[in-house]
């Protein structure tokens, strides 16, 4: 009895949320922690942890396609993870492996045009995960719809680093101009494949910190971050959902801050030199706070011109 009012319970909260959400982010990051823990605390060993969150993902998935979010990065083996202990290495390789194949083979990864790609040091994989990813990457390459990024072999420094010895290379070599160097010159050195600027990244298992993961595309990005306690294979829907309202509201809060810094801007010179920043006050018109009309910030010209 009470299983099944919690269970209704659940379902009205759900429905509360996505009724609530007005858009969603395009790039969604998570960190998939407690995998482990979660097998422990369910008296398994550590595989059937990740095994249970494989399945997490794959619901996590469906939620990106229902909310319209265009891509998602999972942080699904860190250069960190090489410490662990042989055996549970290996059966994390024999996972990624069988799941890169299945995923590159299912018919939900054609139909939604999902394009598979992996972020990483992959070289450092063994050959079975390596030939996994060249053919999940090959059978996919064609899609865009929708991108999964799988990050293997990852660490953020380590990509950071590598863009910053490229740099000076070409420098050295007397292929780049340090005066031209500029985000892309760096963005075009990180990793092959292109990483859209992180909108969202979600952390679970009760840890509140983004571990090295993707610092130039999130933290660069001033990404809204979710941390919530439930381990990954526990992570529901609701969760995921929690985190998308956390993301709209950094993003309303983001809108009516640069508004109001546009208002102290125009407000300071006249309104006359700054079109910049009367543009973004008529962007974002509905955030202007009252008392301050974006008709009043028009210069004289250009009313009468109007």
């Amino acid at each position: 009895m009470l299983a099944r009012v919690r269970n209704r319970f659940e379902t009205a909260y759900e429905r509360h949320l996505q009724r609530s959400i007005s858009g969603a982010p395009t790039h969604v990051a998570v960190i998939q922690d407690g995998n482990r823990r979660y097998a422990s605390q369910q008296g398994e060993d550590a595989p059937d942890g990740h095994r249970a969150g494989a399945q997490t993902t794959e619901r996590v998935l469906d939620w990106c396609e229902e909310l319209g979010i265009e891509e998602l990065t999972l942080y699904a083996f860190s250069t960190e993870n090489f410490e662990r202990p042989e055996h549970e290495r290996q059966a994390l390789f024999d996972l990624l492996e069988e799941k890169l194949r299945e995923f590159a083979d299912a018919d939900r990864v054609h139909d939604g045009e999902v394009c598979i790609r992996t972020i990483g040091e992959v070289d450092q994989l063994p050959q079975r995960v390596r030939d996994a990813v060249e053919y999940a990457e090959r059978r996919t390459h064609d899609y865009d719809r929708f991108v999964l990024n799988i990050a293997l072999a990852y660490g953020g420094r380590n990509e950071l680093l590598g863009a910053a010895r490229d740099v000076s290379r070409a420098v050295a070599d007397g292929d780049l101009d340090p005066g031209d160097i500029s985000v892309e010159t760096i963005e075009q050195r990180l990793y092959d494949c292109p990483v859209r600027d992180v909108d969202l990244i979600i952390r679970t298992g009760g840890d509140e910190r983004t571990s090295n993961f993707l610092p130039w595309h999130a933290n660069g990005n001033e990404a809204a971050a979710f941390f919530c306690t439930p381990y990954w294979p526990e992570f529901s829907k609701i969760d995921f959902l929690r985190a998308v309202r956390t993301y709209e509201s950094r993003e309303e809060s983001f809108r009516q801050a640069k508004v109001q810094r546009a208002l102290a801007l125009v407000r300071a010179v006249g309104g006359v030199e700054l079109d910049e920043a009367r543009s973004v006050i008529r962007t974002f018109a509905e955030y202007v706070p009252d008392g301050a009309s974006v008709e009043e910030l028009e210069s004289p010209e250009e009313q009468t011109a109007e």
